[in-house]
């Protein structure tokens, strides 16, 4: 068993790497082809956590990520933000006026639509960003492009041509550090704060208005819910699944009456993990209650 590798999809310079270095910095990195292939080597203790992005504040969810996440029989302990600057990265000697396409996964090609409008740029799909930074660098082609962290235009021999070219400014990935093993006995994160995540899948009962009544326990208790999102499960559009974040603890009392509520409406529910709020978080939400 590997104690002190945490393993993220993507090569290295991929911001699931910036990720690694901000929450685990003290941890050695494993690189993995697909989400699938992270979930992988922590389950056959190739490393000791995970390291997956869940969702965007411009481009919106991962595709495939909540649908891996509750078969994937591991938990959740942390939560990282991470703030994702993006460059255009070309081969050495290459101008931004050479640039005719840029490459790179799929979630990063969405958050620069203006960017790659405004210079006359063609989206390409790559299968990650490190990696579509590493195949320009291979091409060596003066008009293709990668879109990627600065790191990776470090790591793949890149010039810079345009820095900092998100759509929005305050663009942040939401990633999520996965184990083995649930950690619930924390109730502060790195810098002290003692806000709670709980996060669970749970599919409704049959019977008319069951979303509503399941959600009402959390309402007449007081318990704040961060998200909720639904997906089909087998391809089934009567199969519906939810997946949820609230704040606080399970052992709280007040969040303890309204997932036994909760109970009730469902057919099945699963927690997926508890975990300290990210310091971002907070700041956020402090913002909010100004």
């Amino acid at each position: 068993m590997t104690k002190n590798v945490i393993a993220f999809q993507g090569e290295l310079g991929a911001y699931s790497h910036q990720a690694c270095r901000i929450s685990r910095p003290d941890m050695d990195v494993l690189p993995c082809r697909t989400f699938e292939d992270v979930i992988e080597a922590v389950r056959s203790h190739q490393a000791e956590l995970a390291m997956l992005p869940v969702e965007n504040s411009t481009y919106g969810r991962v595709a495939d990520i909540h649908h891996l996440l509750p078969a994937s029989g591991l938990h959740i302990i942390d939560e990282a933000f991470v703030r994702v600057h993006i460059s255009l990265l070309g081969v050495p000697g290459a101008t931004l006026g050479d640039i005719r396409e840029a490459m790179s996964h799929t979630v990063l090609l969405g958050q620069c639509r203006k960017f790659l409008r405004a210079h006359s740029i063609l989206p390409l799909t790559g299968t990650d960003t490190a990696g579509s930074a590493m195949e320009v660098a291979q091409r060596g082609e003066p008009a293709l492009a990668a879109l990627a962290s600065p790191i990776a235009g470090e790591i793949y021999g890149l010039d810079e041509l345009a820095h900092e070219i998100e759509d929005f400014k305050n663009n942040t990935t939401r990633f999520l550090v996965m184990s083995r093993e649930p950690v619930r006995a924390r109730r502060l994160n790195a810098e002290g704060g003692g806000l709670m995540m709980t996060s669970f899948v749970f599919r409704v009962r049959n019977i008319p208005a069951a979303l509503y009544k399941a959600m009402g326990g959390f309402a007449t208790n007081g318990v704040n819910m961060t998200k909720l999102e639904s997906y089909m499960v087998d391809g089934q559009f009567i199969a519906t699944q939810f997946y949820a974040d609230i704040e606080g603890h399970p052992e709280d009392p007040n969040v303890a009456r309204a997932l036994e509520e909760l109970d009730y409406f469902t057919s099945s529910m699963d927690i997926l993990g508890v975990y300290p709020a990210d310091p971002l978080r907070l700041r956020q939400k402090a913002e909010q209650t100004d």
